[in-house]
């Protein structure tokens, strides 16, 4: 039953208070464009394809009934995870077909297909809209378990890459990984029709105890004077700079989008502009990304900060977090990234409002112009029949994804 509905089961005399109710709770105004996107992750085959469905007719299907779910559920948008490891979802004249998609890396569909081209046909065709989400850095997903082609680019440039944990990662600092990724992107954008680049969280990597991240050699090259710390940050800016030119000048119309974790620095390092968050990992201070610059310098159009923590969490608490990028949007679009796969993982979890809170939180935000869910897997299984809930009393009508600033 959708909200207003129920106005049908009361007395008169109470429907002009319940109507009043309504659209203070409802007061976002349901005409109004918005993002409501979910991410589709393909890595180890997470959403999609199913693990060990290499059947391009079975991959079809399986992509058609996720999106009519989400359609069906008031969503509008999909952020499909199309190069999970220096790989590709798609005919890439630079890397080799993906593991994830064929079963062996360099291997093709068979029979052939350009999955990339069915998926966003499939999705435009429900009046959707397409997001390829690649991951710039992320070289080889399991050193330990090498199965990389002969024409994987790690292997046919070793000196780009940088061994961190069990993960192969471009090296930011290397001018000439930096192209190589531009190369990638222009590519997509000039032979697609998406409607955006979307980049997650992953630049450089998250810090792993003890271990060092072993970019001497580039910092002695290309440091400059600079401290490691602002040498880092400036060849990420570098290579978000790059691409938005690169993206802009092929296909003016395609979008460039940011997903970085939520925290961009805490009020203990930048008392002025950090937001109130205890001693918490952060963009700035230890992934080197300087999100809020690339903002308020017309480098990327929307930013969707990844936002995962409950209401009235110790150390990073959501309220202050969606307040934080509230004020901090540099009159970019900004979508926050929903954690409905945390349903249940504690007792702020299992408040069967928890999710619902958050997207009433966002709606009163001014300067939030919608949401993802991560990911789509959990949206699928509706956890706490939250998508049910959704559906019904949230995206009961359709509406179109809000147009840039």
């Amino acid at each position: 039953m959708r909200p207003f509905e129920k106005i049908q089961t009361l007395p008169m005399k109470k429907i002009l208070p319940f109507l009043l109710l309504m659209l203070v709770h409802f007061g976002y105004g349901q005409n109004k464009p918005e993002f409501r996107g979910v991410w589709v992750a393909t890595v180890e085959n997470i959403d999609w394809p199913s693990k060990g469905n290499h059947n391009p007719d079975s991959q079809k299907a399986e992509f058609i009934r996720m999106l009519d779910i989400h359609k069906h559920n008031g969503l509008n948008a999909v952020v499909v995870q199309i190069r999970p490891s220096s790989d590709a979802f798609y005919p890439s004249p630079y890397e080799p077909w993906s593991a994830w998609l064929t079963g062996k890396q360099g291997m093709p569909p068979s029979p052939y297909y350009d999955p990339l081209l069915f998926m966003i046909t499939e999705t435009h065709k429900r009046k959707m809209a397409f997001h390829a989400w690649m991951n710039p850095y992320r070289a080889e997903f399991n050193v330990q378990a090498d199965k990389t082609s002969s024409t994987h680019v790690t292997r046919l440039h070793p000196e780009w890459f940088i061994t961190y944990g069990n993960l192969k990662y471009f090296d930011p600092g290397n001018k000439e990984s930096q192209n190589y990724v531009c190369n990638i992107v222009r590519d997509v954008v000039s032979r697609y029709e998406i409607d955006a680049i979307h980049f997650d969280d992953y630049f450089y990597p998250y810090k792993i105890p003890n271990q060092e991240f072993n970019d001497k050699a580039s910092y002695k090259q290309y440091g400059k004077g600079l401290s490691l710390e602002d040498w880092r940050r400036s060849n990420t800016d570098s290579i978000i700079e790059k691409l938005s030119r690169v993206i802009k000048k092929e296909n003016s119309k395609c979008l460039f989008g940011i997903s970085p974790f939520g925290i961009w620095r805490n009020k203990s390092r930048d008392p002025i502009n950090g937001s109130n968050t205890v001693d918490a990992l952060s963009n700035y201070d230890d992934l080197y990304a300087d999100v809020l610059k690339w903002l308020c310098m017309d480098w990327i159009d929307y930013v969707a900060p990844q936002l995962y923590w409950e209401i009235g969490h110790k150390r990073a608490p959501f309220e202050e977090l969606l307040s934080w990028w509230n004020k901090n949007t540099c009159g970019k679009n900004c979508y926050i990234g929903l954690g409905i796969f945390q349903a249940d993982k504690n007792k702020a979890w299992k408040d069967d409002r928890q999710l619902l809170d958050q997207i009433e939180a966002l709606r009163k935000a001014p300067n939030i112009q919608g949401m993802i869910f991560y990911s789509s897997k959990h949206c699928e299984k509706n956890p706490k029949g939250w998508m049910d809930e959704i559906r019904e009393n949230y995206f009961y009508n359709e509406v179109p994804v809000p147009s840039m600033q």
